[in-house]
C-alpha cells in the first residue's frame, strides 16, 4: 500500500505527516508493506527543505524526514497511491478539482477517522508558527491511519 499526505507547500504539515506515519510504521514492522511520501498541491516550495519549524519538531522526537524536498503532486500520483490525505479544505478542494474521475475515491481529510474531529483541518503552521499544535493534531489522527491502513493492506 503507498499512502501520500498533502498540504500547501509540503514544507510543513505534510512533511511532518509523512516522518510521523513513517516511524509509526517502523515501529509497527511494516515498512516493506507500506510506503509513505508527501508532496504539494503548490510548486512554490519545490526543491526546499522542510520549514524550520518542522524540522524542530522532527528533532524534538527523533523523527527523520529522509532528507524531504518539497515536490508538487502530479497527475500520475493519483494513480500510484492507495491513499491521498489532504491537511485542509483548500488542500481537498485542490486536490479533488486535479484528481481525474477515477481516482477521487482516494482522497481522504486527515482527521476523516479522527473521532470527535471528523471535518477539522490541520491549520498551516506557516502562518500560526504553531508547528507543537500540528505535531499534536498529527498525533491524534495519524494512529487511526495506520489502522485502516492495516486493516487494508
Amino acid at each position: 500500500m503507498k499512502v501520500l499526505f498533502v498540504c500547501l507547500g509540503n514544507i510543513c504539515r505534510s512533511p511532518m505527516a509523512e516522518a510521523m506515519f513513517y516511524q509509526l510504521l517502523k515501529d509497527n514492522a511494516l515498512t516493506e508493506e507500506v510506503e509513505v511520501a508527501s508532496k504539494a498541491t503548490s510548486s512554490e516550495e519545490e526543491g526546499n527543505r522542510p520549514h524550520p519549524g518542522t524540522q524542530k519538531i522532527l528533532a524534538t522526537y527523533h523523527l527523520d524526514d529522509r532528507d524531504h524536498r518539497s515536490t508538487p503532486i502530479r497527475r500520475q500520483d493519483f494513480f500510484d497511491y492507495d491513499l491521498i490525505i489532504g491537511m485542509d479544505d483548500m488542500n481537498m478542494r485542490h486536490l479533488r478539482a486535479i484528481a481525474p474521475k477515477e481516482t477521487k475515491d482516494k482522497i481522504f481529510a486527515i482527521n476523516d477517522l479522527t473521532p470527535g474531529h471528523q471535518g477539522e483541518p490541520i491549520p498551516d503552521p506557516w502562518y500560526t508558527q504553531r508547528f507543537d499544535d500540528t505535531y499534536n493534531s498529527l498525533r491524534r489522527a495519524l494512529p487511526h491511519w495506520l489502522d485502516y491502513v492495516k486493516e487494508h493492506k
